[in-house]
């Protein structure tokens, strides 16, 4: 796969960008307890390639479509990441989550 497939790839950039935003969450979750400049500095280089990611899919698709793949993506990934670190999640965040990934789907096709 060349470069330029993979930045005209429109899932992958959604995917992208949606990976990028859900680890700048679990890293700004990681500087609410300890913001060292390492954390600031990671924060800062994540968002710039999500930035990069969304602009180049943004070429492609409309705003209204990139915005949800993007979104249920970081969904997805979010509420993985908050089961993994231990944080409950409650059955209104679980359908709320739920409603986000059906609409995606449903605006996709």
């Amino acid at each position: 796969m060349h470069v330029l497939d993979v930045l005209s790839n429109k899932s992958l950039l959604a995917i992208t960008a949606g990976v990028g935003y859900a680890l700048a969450t679990l890293l700004m979750k990681m500087a609410s307890d300890d913001a060292t400049i390492f954390v600031i500095g990671a924060i800062a280089i994540v968002l710039t390639g999500v930035a990069t990611a969304e602009i180049l899919l943004l070429r492609q698709v409309s705003l209204g479509l990139a915005y949800v793949a993007i979104i249920a993506t970081e969904s997805i990934l979010v509420l993985a990441a908050t089961y993994l670190v231990g944080e409950p999640l409650s059955a209104r965040e679980l359908v709320g989550g739920g409603f986000v990934i059906f609409g995606a789907a449903l605006v996709s096709f």
